[in-house]
C-alpha cells in the first residue's frame, strides 16, 4: 500500500537529472508504456497524490510531454487553441488559436480538438481537421500552416500526427478522398501523398514499424492493413480481413510482431447487418424510378443510420457504384484481432498471420502490449488479458466502471489503467489474472490517453489537466 502524499504538493526533477518525453499519441512509439523506470502511484484521484491541478477548456486531445513543457488543444470561445503549460507547475505559458472559417461537424459526444499533438522538441505540429495541419515554435509562434479540407466526414477528424526523422506523418480517413500525406517538418512542404480512396472512415493513427533497418508506415484501414515504404509512400504489403472501420492503433512487441485490432457493429455473429442487392432496392424502394436511391426512400435502420457512408459524395442520393461498394464492405468486414510477423511482401494474408482472435474486441481504445500480455478494453468495461504468442484469453472480466471507453489504455510498474468516459478510472495489476488494484470517480467526462512519464500520470478530463506523482 502506497503512502498519501498531501494534495498539491509541488515535485520537480532535479536539475541535473535529464526528462524524458511522451512527445505523442500513446507515446514513444505509439506503444502506452510508461518512460522512465520511477515507480507511479497507484492510489490516484482527485484528491489523491496530485503535484497540480489545472483547468482547461473543452477538448479531446492527449496530452504530449516533453522537456519543460507539456502540450495540449481545445476549444475556447469557439476558437481552436493550442495551449503549452509548465511541466513543473501546470501553469499556462502560451496559448494559441488557429484560423479557421467554422467548426466542422462532430459526432455528438465528439469535439473539434480530437487529434493529439506531436512534438519533436522544436516543433508543435496540431491537426485540427478542416482547419489544417498546423506546426508552432515551442513557443507557440507559428512556423507553417497547411491549408485542408472541407473533408466529407459526418464526425470530423481525429487521428494524430507523428514526426519521424524530420517528417510529419498524417492519415486522414473520411467517407471519401482517403489519404496518407508526409511533409517536411521545418517546412510543411509536401514530400509525398499515397491516396486512399478505397478506404472509408477511420481514426486509427499510424505506427513505424522497422524490418531489416528499413521504415515502413502501417497504417489500419477498412477491411485491411497496409505496410508504406517510409521514404517513397509504395505498399510493400497487406493483411486482408479486418473490420469495416480501424479506430485502433496497432502495437508492436518486442520480438518485432505487429497486432492489429478492429471492431464495427454489424459484423459480429448474431448482428449482421445485411445489406441487400442495389436492383433489389430499387425494385422496392425508387418511388421515382431514376434508377437512384434518394435518401428520402430508404428506409429506417441500420442502412438509414449510416447513410453517410453510402452516399460518399455527398449529394443525399446513393448510386449504384457506391450502394455495392458498401455492400461489398459489410459482407466482407471481420472483426478480429491479429498478429502478423515481419518480412512479408504484397498480399500477406495467408503467409503471415500468426494468429487471430475474434472476441473480447474494443470499438475504439487500443491493444496494449506489457509484462508480456495484451490488454484488451472493451465498452461495459469488460477487461481482457490474451497470450501475444497465441491469441488465446488469459482472463476476461467486468469491472466496476461500466461505461463506454474512448481512452487506451497505458501502463508502467507493474500496473495497467484504464479510463472510462464517464471519468472512472481503474487501475489493475499487470498480470495475466489481474485484479483491480484501486477505482476512482474523476466526476467528468474523460476521452484523452493518460502520459506517464518519469513517475509522473498526466491525466486529461472534460475540464482539467491532473498531474499526479508519489515520493
Amino acid at each position: 500500500m502506497l503512502t498519501m502524499i498531501p494534495a498539491l504538493v509541488a515535485i520537480t526533477i532535479g536539475a541535473g537529472e535529464e526528462k524524458a518525453s511522451w512527445s505523442q499519441f500513446r507515446g514513444p512509439g505509439g506503444a502506452a508504456i510508461a518512460v522512465g523506470n520511477r515507480v507511479l502511484p497507484t492510489e490516484i484521484g482527485p484528491k489523491q497524490y496530485i503535484v497540480w491541478k489545472t483547468p482547461l477548456p473543452l477538448g479531446h486531445s492527449s496530452p504530449v510531454v516533453h522537456g519543460d513543457r507539456v502540450f495540449l488543444t481545445g476549444v475556447a470561445d469557439k476558437k481552436l487553441v493550442t495551449i503549452g503549460l509548465d511541466r513543473n507547475s501546470g501553469k499556462e505559458v502560451w496559448r494559441t488559436a488557429a484560423p479557421h472559417k467554422g467548426l466542422e461537424k462532430v459526432h455528438k459526444i465528439g469535439n473539434p480538438a480530437q487529434s493529439t499533438a506531436a512534438t519533436d522538441g522544436q516543433h508543435v505540429v496540431i491537426f485540427f481537421g478542416s482547419a489544417g495541419l498546423f506546426c508552432y515554435d515551442r513557443a507557440g509562434k507559428e512556423i507553417w500552416h497547411v491549408t485542408m479540407g472541407p473533408f466529407k466526414t459526418e464526425f470530423g477528424a481525429a487521428t494524430s500526427p507523428l514526426i519521424v526523422d524530420g517528417r510529419v506523418i498524417l492519415n486522414q480517413d473520411y467517407d471519401s478522398e482517403s489519404s496518407l500525406t508526409v511533409y517536411d517538418v521545418k517546412s510543411g512542404k509536401q514530400i509525398w501523398k499515397v491516396e486512399r480512396t478505397e478506404f472509408g472512415v477511420g481514426y486509427a493513427s499510424p505506427v513505424i514499424w522497422t524490418i531489416a533497418g528499413k521504415k515502413q508506415i502501417v497504417q489500419v484501414g477498412t477491411l485491411r492493413v497496409v505496410g508504406y515504404d517510409f521514404d517513397t509512400g509504395k505498399e510493400i504489403w497487406t493483411v486482408r480481413g479486418l473490420s469495416r472501420i480501424g479506430n485502433m492503433t496497432p502495437t508492436i512487441g518486442p520480438d518485432n510482431v505487429l497486432y492489429v485490432a478492429g471492431w464495427g457493429a454489424g459484423a459480429d455473429p448474431g448482428d449482421i447487418i445485411e445489406v441487400p442487392p442495389f436492383d433489389e432496392m430499387l425494385k422496392k424502394h425508387d418511388k421515382d424510378k431514376n434508377d437512384i436511391l434518394e435518401a428520402a426512400e430508404i428506409p429506417a435502420g441500420p442502412i438509414k443510420d449510416r447513410l453517410p457512408q453510402f452516399d460518399r459524395n455527398r449529394d443525399n442520393r446513393v448510386d449504384r457504384g457506391e450502394w455495392e461498394h458498401m455492400r461489398n464492405v459489410f459482407s466482407t468486414a471481420k472483426n478480429r484481432m491479429v498478429a502478423i510477423r515481419p518480412g512479408g511482401t504484397g498480399d500477406v494474408t495467408k503467409t503471415h498471420v500468426l494468429w487471430e482472435q475474434t472476441k473480447q474486441l474494443p470499438y475504439v481504445p487500443s491493444p496494449l502490449l506489457y509484462n508480456d500480455l495484451l490488454f484488451l478494453a472493451k465498452n461495459g468495461g469488460l477487461i481482457s488479458t490474451l497470450d501475444p504468442k497465441t491469441g488465446k484469453s488469459l482472463k476476461f472480466d467486468r469491472i466496476q466502471a461500466r461505461g463506454s471507453y474512448y481512452s487506451s489504455p497505458v501502463a508502467g510498474d507493474g500496473k495497467v489503467y484504464f479510463l472510462s468516459q464517464q471519468g472512472e478510472l481503474t487501475v489493475i495489476s499487470a498480470q495475466a489474472q489481474w485484479e483491480v488494484l484501486h477505482t476512482a470517480d474523476f466526476g467528468e467526462d474523460a476521452f484523452a490517453t493518460p502520459a506517464l512519464v518519469d513517475g509522473r500520470i498526466y491525466l486529461r478530463t472534460a475540464g482539467h489537466l491532473y498531474c499526479f506523482g508519489g515520493k
